[in-house]
């Protein structure tokens, strides 16, 4: 029973701790409010502020896809319990996150600018990426995605039943909705500054690496798969709507 116990209140916690990293990076990428901010003047030297960037980049990407694979998934509950992995995954993904966000050097420099109405469009993208985020994250169960259900459920001494394959509304439009919003919200950018490039390039390059290996794991985890892929397109969509392929429950794998 105590297991039960410190095991929802750690799933709880850490359900906790990733709201208030998401509304940390909604300031931390569009410039309002928080202490630590993607833009801004540069302080010392430019290799240096590069050097540490790329770096923080690299520990997001190794940890956030390398939690995801199977493989570790498997190596990891032999000391955690199932039920605590997916939480354990996004513990460490804010732990990332958020180290980033402390050590991150800004680089100067302007790329474009944008005003009037146009700056007033850029920032309704960027709203909109940071709500399809959010929306898509409900449709493919965001608890579940979060680690809150699993923990909630070993709580109440109830088996965990995977989810299943689902294409719930954008999801017949494009494979990869969610990401279709990071992409947005990385570029939507009403002043674009080095250092924004160079978190959206490197955000980008890694979505597309990372694709490769989520749909490797989503192939291999539903036959259903291959057919869908097939049909529907992974980031951009077609002008005439794919037909459903099948009724089912999609899983979102995390790259």
């Amino acid at each position: 029973m105590l297991l039960r116990v410190l095991v929802l209140a750690y799933g709880v916690a850490g359900y906790a701790l990733f709201l208030a990293t998401f509304v940390y990076a909604i300031g931390f990428v569009g410039g309002f409010l928080t202490p630590t901010r993607l833009d801004g003047p540069r302080e010392g030297s430019l290799l240096a502020a590069v050097a540490i960037d790329v770096g923080l980049l690299a520990v997001f990407a190794v940890q956030h896809s390398g939690m995801a694979r199977p493989a570790f998934k498997r190596w990891l509950t032999r000391y955690v319990p199932e039920a605590a992995e997916r939480a354990t995954y996004c513990v460490l993904s804010c732990a990332a996150l958020l180290l980033m966000f402390a050590l991150w050097r800004p680089l100067g420099g302007v790329v474009w600018d944008t005003d009037g109405a146009a700056r007033v469009a850029v920032y309704a993208a960027f709203s909109a990426g940071w709500l399809i985020v959010l929306w898509t994250t409900f449709l493919i169960d965001h608890f579940d995605l979060f680690g809150l259900r699993q923990v909630v459920l070993f709580a109440r001494g109830r088996p965990y039943p995977p989810a299943r394959f689902v294409t719930p509304g954008p999801y017949r439009w494009v494979r990869h909705p969610l990401y279709v919003g990071w992409l947005t919200v990385f570029w939507a950018a009403p002043t674009m500054t080095a250092a924004h490039l160079l978190f959206a390039a490197g955000t980008t390059a890694y979505i597309l690496i990372a694709l490769v290996l989520e749909e490797r794991d989503l192939t291999a985890a539903h036959p259903e798969y291959e057919a869908y892929r097939a049909r529907v397109p992974m980031l951009v969509p077609r002008l005439r709507r794919a037909r459903p392929l099948i009724e089912t429950r999609r899983t979102e794998v995390t790259p």
